[in-house]
């Protein structure tokens, strides 16, 4: 990163640096997360055991739904690049080899995969991982057409490597097979109580893959340039990191997320279903004699489903001076990294308002709910407000969960707005009937700590 990045995001930065959000919603019998064993993710905060929802479900729902609705055209970001994380990086540019360049599918894959095996990357080892990398990547979603059409326009010195390279795996791979053989007869030898063999002279071969040839420099630039972070907004916001691969590019995120946690002590069901069997309970239903009633009494299966019903206090932030600094590192012009840093916030703001996890979205329609409350201000610093909400409400005596979370979150702000210079009124929006209510009472009052919003746009003034 340039020092001249830094003074140009510097430059193009207008008001104070972190935009915050804080949101209330309530889920009632869902599971927008679970653990390995199905069950919802939990913690201990303020004496009580508190259901959560965890940062990375929420920025992958986020990262998702802004990508989804540029690719359609839709929203601040249409038309721009957006990233993909995926292991099927070899595929894709095998595809994009056949598909657009006509190439044998084998070939494509094998000159695919040794590509990005030369660039540092690892492929699995099973039947059904072989054609994948070990590890996440996330990279613009042309990455593999990029890669495609650098090696169609450079066929002749790319298809010499690749032969090179091939060769010498295939080579390395039967002194291995050789070694192993040797090995496992030696251990043989050696419980017979027969004379071991004598080792052969030394193959020259080394299973670290240090003896395969290197990836030319030119080739080498090009594959990681299409697997750089480039204009991907995206990853401009979100980040990534990429261990494997010393000289790419990592992108330290503009974007901070907290867990999502209830405002009060968690509530969770086991809920015992039982599944019908459409043929077993058609001849049930049409039987004429009762001893095929009897017979096909009772569910085709049963069995438990954790669900959990609650209110959420979440919470994140966007560093707009992070991300004005990460869009010039990725080679935009300062005025297309302002017009892109603009929309990315508003997409932001748009999709930590509207996305939800998809877990089990058809049996709890959970995709369908909209914020309680939703409170955006800028700051010179973040501000989590996670410790407003660290008595658990109780609703014997404070009433309805998200209607006492909504007026603690307000006069929260209210309390840190009186008390710090370094913070910025409120903009608040909510779609439900009790909170509107709410926030009217503070309005009337003048207690309302900013002004309201009537959509997710309001809720920035980018």
């Amino acid at each position: 990163m340039t020092a001249l990045s830094h003074t140009a995001a510097t430059d193009l930065l207008s008001g104070d640096q972190f935009l915050s959000l804080h949101l209330l919603e309530t889920f009632t019998a869902a599971l927008p997360v679970r653990d390995e064993n199905g069950m919802p993710k939990a913690f201990r905060y303020g004496g009580d055991l508190r259901t959560m929802i965890t940062s990375q479900s929420r920025r992958r729902a986020e990262r998702t739904y802004s990508r989804e609705r540029a690719n359609n055209g839709q929203g601040a970001l249409a038309g721009y690049t957006m990233g993909i994380r995926t292991r099927e990086w070899a595929k894709q540019t095998a595809d994009a080899l056949t598909s657009l360049h006509g190439w044998d599918k084998t070939r494509a894959l094998e000159t695919s995969k040794a590509l990005l095996t030369g660039v540092g990357l690892k492929f699995g080892t099973k039947p059904n991982t072989q054609n994948l990398t070990q590890v996440l990547l996330f990279a613009p979603e042309d990455a593999g057409r990029s890669i495609a059409a650098y090696v169609r326009a450079n066929e002749e010195t790319t298809a010499a490597w690749v032969s090179e390279y091939l060769q010498a795996k295939a080579a390395q791979t039967a002194a291995e097979a050789t070694k192993k053989e040797k090995a496992a007869a030696a251990r043989k030898a050696k419980k017979d109580g027969t004379p071991v063999p004598e080792n052969p002279a030394d193959t020259g071969a080394d299973d670290t893959g240090e003896n395969l040839p290197k990836l030319p420099k030119e080739i080498r630039e090009a594959v990681l340039t299409a697997l750089a972070p480039r204009d991907a907004i995206d990853i401009a916001l979100y980040g990534r990191f990429l261990a494997e691969i010393a000289d790419s590019p990592n992108v330290d995120g503009a974007i901070q997320t907290a867990h999502a946690f209830t405002v009060h002590a968690a509530e969770h069901i086991d809920d015992f279903y039982a599944a019908a069997d459409d043929a077993k309970l058609h001849r049930k239903e049409h039987a004429l004699d009762f001893l095929d009633v009897a017979d096909d009494a009772g569910a085709g299966m049963t069995g438990y489903q954790s669900l959990i019903t609650g209110t959420f206090y979440r919470h994140a932030t966007l560093d707009r001076y992070k991300i004005r600094l990460n869009l010039l590192a990725a080679g935009m012009k300062p005025n297309e990294a302002q017009t892109a840093a603009e929309a990315a916030e508003r997409e932001f703001v748009e999709a930590f308002t509207n996305a939800v996890p998809h877990a089990k979205k058809n049996t709890t329609a959970s995709t369908g709910v909209l914020p309680k409350l939703v409170l955006a201000f800028t700051g010179k610093r973040p501000f989590n407000y996670a410790g407003a909400f660290e008595k658990p409400i109780d609703e014997t005596t404070d009433g309805p969960a998200s209607l006492a979370a909504a007026d603690r979150l307000l006069k929260q702000h209210a309390l840190v707005l009186r008390k710090r210079t370094d913070i910025s009124p409120a903009r608040v929006l909510t779609y439900d009937l009790d909170v509107q209510h709410l926030v009217d009472q503070h309005i009337s009052a003048g207690t309302l700590p900013g002004t309201e919003a009537d959509s997710a746009q309001e809720l920035t003034s980018s």
